[in-house]
């Protein structure tokens, strides 16, 4: 019963510690080879198109990301992602033709679909991967000659070699009997040549460990799902709101609505706000579709429902947000 016990509670310390663990993916849409960086720190060794990173547990980053064109150049991000799950984004030009960050979806981390072949798969790490910068290597060799002059014994020469490799001393000694005469007034003189090769070997710098990110709270007390990274600041919502005030035609307004909402986030207060400008309510239920995904307290979204005089447009709103999920 104790032994159940105790596998009961590492299960559940083990379920909890993996729940705090995400995985984010990233690819380009047209296929650009690209290197990630995450709060300074590079990702991926190699540029690829499709980018796995395991093992992140916090909720905001900063990413940049470097394509391997030098003409595309570089671009930075705030990337949000949900703790235990696989969120995907995607990186694609917008109607300006500039990159931008798109969320597509996220699913629970035990119910992620497995790796594509295609997709380079890397843990987080928050320091470089450390390299030897120079390479070592001494060589020392002692060579013995031959000279002519007196043996005392004519008929007996003796020969030794030595060779000394990186401290991997080794000999050789050849002993010679039954020498001709004439030779046997040889000599055996050693001559020791030594020459000695070093480059000193660089350890691999470890810079410092990256602090891990600071948090940033957007939305004070709200603690449920995130539907996009960072939602548009009060400055550039008041500037939204009274261009779309200033138009005349409901088309018109419904139009730039959705034109800032491509590469832009928004509170649900100022979904509601937005769509109380639209006279009808066929247009107050199409803008709360299209800005769904472009919202950041997505688990607030309830409280557009306020914005419909009709049950059934409520009714439509909620079977579209079933439909994403």
């Amino acid at each position: 019963m104790k032994k159940l016990i105790i596998l009961s509670f590492l299960s559940l310390m083990f379920a909890k510690v993996n729940a705090q663990m995400s995985n984010v993916i990233l690819f380009v849409e047209n296929g650009e080879r690209f290197t990630a960086i995450i709060n300074g720190v590079r990702q991926n060794n190699e540029p690829e198109t499709n980018i796995k990173i395991t093992g992140l547990n916090a909720e905001f980053y900063k990413l940049k990301v470097i394509f391997e064109s030098s003409s595309l150049g570089e671009k930075n991000f705030n990337l949000a992602i949900e703790l235990g799950k696989e969120s995907t984004y995607v990186i694609k030009k917008n109607n300006k033709g500039e990159f931008v960050l798109r969320f597509m979806s996220s699913v629970l981390i035990a119910q992620a679909p497995r790796n594509s072949p295609e997709q380079e798969v890397v843990v987080y790490h928050v320091n470089p991967v450390a390299t030897p910068t120079q390479s070592s290597q001494t060589t020392s060799t002692t060579t013995t000659t031959t000279t002519n002059g007196n043996n005392s014994d004519p008929g007996n020469v003796n020969m030794n070699m030595g060779v000394n490799v990186d401290g991997m001393g080794g000999s050789i000694s050849i002993n010679v009997s039954g020498m001709d005469e004439g030779m046997g007034n040889a000599s055996s003189t050693t001559h020791s040549q030594t020459t000695t090769t070093t480059t000193t070997v660089s350890g691999a710098h470890t810079p410092a460990p990256v602090p891990p990110p600071t948090q940033v709270i957007y939305l004070p007390g709200y603690a449920g799902k995130v539907g996009c990274p960072v939602p548009m600041s009060n400055e550039d919502f008041s500037d939204l709101n009274a261009t779309i005030s200033s138009k005349t035609f409901e088309e018109t307004k419904f139009t730039i609505a959705k034109q800032v909402l491509n590469d832009r986030c928004l509170f649900v207060s100022q979904v509601k706000q937005i769509s109380m400008q639209f006279t009808f309510e066929q247009t107050r239920l199409d803008f709360a579709k299209y800005a769904y995904d472009r919202t950041y307290d997505v688990g607030n979204y309830f409280k557009v429902n306020d914005i419909f005089t009709f049950e059934s447009s409520t009714e439509e709103l909620n079977e579209y947000i079933d439909s994403r999920r």
